[in-house]
């Protein structure tokens, strides 16, 4: 059967339009690729990472509705890093803190990145918070901040009292003399505090030596003020644990100058509710 021209056009149609249709695709699938692999779209150059809520090592935590992950920060992190318009990174930070190896991850991190970076606190950088801000190589605060508190709890309720009072009976089944200890349903003993006490003050060594490193300060100068108390943040210039009193626009000047550009060529990447998962 021999084709009509009719048809032999609309066929030649179908197949360029069939051309274009896989074009279209391929764009949208690049273009996707794209705005899921980089932060900027090209009109702003530096990158706001939130660090927000309780710092844990994943998520999922029922106790938390808002926390922060070094799973989110590393993959925000690296997509700065990959991005060609990205100079620098600003953390925002309110946190009270969270995990110590958690927030000591996600302070590497910030400390081993190739951008410059500068840590805004917000109202609260607190405990592994504040360890997550001195990992930046500048920390800004307002004078209204609360900062530092560096030290360490484990602190819980017991509740053997009110189980005695409610006639309930906690039955001990463990292997291991150290197994149960810390389980709030029956007491502590004066064995097992001292055990949970030594830890403590490992960890509590650990952070501040790791402070004290961040912060090109001396362990002598950290521990003095490592008792836990948080303070304001114009008294937390005052003692070295930020750089400078400041907002946004501070670190916008300070980005300007490490990166040599003008402040108006300064641009925040702003982030989007959906852009971070947590």
């Amino acid at each position: 059967m021999e084709k009509t021209f009719g048809r032999e056009v609309a066929g030649v149609f179908l197949r360029v339009f069939a051309v274009i249709l896989t074009f279209i695709f391929i764009l949208g699938i690049t273009d996707a690729w794209y705005q899921a692999e980089t932060v900027s779209d090209g009109s702003c150059n530096v990158a706001v990472l939130p660090i927000e809520g309780a710092i844990m090592p994943f998520s999922g935590y029922d106790d938390f509705s808002l926390m922060t992950t070094p799973t989110t920060v590393r993959d925000f992190i690296d997509r700065s890093e990959n991005d060609p318009f990205i100079k620098g990174l600003l953390l925002e930070i309110n946190s009270p803190g969270g995990t110590p190896v958690a927030s000591e991850q996600i302070s590497q991190m910030i400390k081993n990145s190739s951008l410059p970076s500068i840590s805004l606190i917000g109202d609260i950088g607190a405990s592994g918070g504040y360890l997550v801000a001195a990992g930046a190589d500048k920390i800004i605060a307002s004078a209204m901040s609360d900062v530092g508190s560096i030290g360490v709890t484990m602190s819980y309720t017991e509740n053997s009292k009110k189980n005695e009072e409610e006639c309930v009976t906690f039955v001990e089944l463990s292997s291991g003399k150290f197994k149960d200890s810390g389980n709030p349903e029956k007491p502590l003993t004066e064995e097992e505090r001292n055990l949970f006490k030594g830890d403590l003050d490992i960890i509590h060594k650990e952070f501040v030596r790791q402070v004290a490193e961040l912060r090109g300060k001396s362990v002598e100068e950290i521990q003095a003020l490592a008792d836990g108390s948080a303070m304001p943040g114009i008294k937390a210039l005052e003692k070295g644990l930020i750089d400078m009193i400041g907002n946004r626009q501070t670190a916008k000047q300070e980005f300007a100058k490490t990166l040599g550009l003008n402040e108006d060529e300064i641009v925040f990447c702003e982030y989007s509710a959906g852009l971070l998962p947590f």
